[in-house]
């Protein structure tokens, strides 16, 4: 244990010299005995954590791996926050997707037991025509990429209210403003009304969404509107976090 926080020690005080620092004086600023620091460097030398230059010691790939990682932990951990706020102000699950790589991904749910998420009884991938947010990313792509989804995963009626087939939803997503909101009722699962909110993101498509039981439905006009402000109010700190 003591030789791990030694090495940490030296680790943190390498990161605090943008142009290298020799052994001597990591040695004086970490507190640890010159004979000490050349072990430990030399290690961390040899694990990929620290490289040599001409005598000076900087960050190497694997410190700078561990670094990206902790910046895209804490890029989630933002989102998963922020999602977690709006479940408990409007008293709704809240859910964050994208459309990446040709398919529909729902990355983030937050749920709690007095407002659970949709049981995704259907693949969500493959119904995307049906639930609010598969169409309201299906809505954000060009008509290409739209037909391409829709070749792949063809339209079918999961319940009694999902649109009947492929050319009745182009021609409902044609109608459909691109980055307004999107509703849906009982459509994916029956008892169940959703919204989905568009979200920028350079070209990417993306969405916030939330669900209400069929008996709540006089509620989501309200709460997507509630969820649309909140958004609105958070963007410029999430506009980086929700590349997850």
């Amino acid at each position: 244990m003591g030789s791990v926080q030694r090495a940490m020690r030296l680790l943190e005080s390498v990161a605090e010299h943008e142009h290298g620092a020799p052994a001597k004086q990591l040695a004086r600023e970490t507190g640890l005995a010159l004979p000490t620091a050349y072990h430990l460097l030399r290690t961390l030398v040899h694990e990929g954590y620290l490289r040599r230059d001409k005598g000076l010691f900087f960050l190497g790939e694997a410190a700078e791996r561990l670094s990206s990682s902790g910046a895209e932990q804490k890029r989630r951990s933002t989102v998963v926050e922020a999602l977690a706020h709006w479940r408990d102000l409007i008293g709704v699950p809240v859910y964050y997707a994208q459309y990446r790589n040709g398919e529909i991904e729902v990355l983030c749910v937050s749920e709690s037991p007095g407002n659970p998420a949709v049981e995704e009884w259907a693949d969500f991938r493959e119904t995307g025509h049906a639930h609010a947010i598969g169409q309201c990313l299906l809505a954000q792509l060009d008509d290409e990429a739209r037909r391409d989804h829709l070749d792949r995963y063809p339209v079918q009626s999961i319940t009694p209210y999902t649109v009947r087939d492929g050319h009745s939803l182009l021609r409902r997503l044609e109608r459909s403003a691109r980055m307004e909101p999107v509703t849906e009722r009982q459509e994916y699962a029956l008892g169940t009304v959703c919204a989905a909110i568009p979200i920028t993101l350079g070209n990417a498509a993306a969405t916030m969404a939330i669900s209400l039981p069929a008996h709540q439905a006089d509620r989501l006009q309200a709460a997507t509107q509630q969820l649309q402000a909140e958004i609105g109010r958070l963007m410029g700190t999430l506009a980086i976090s929700i590349s997850i």
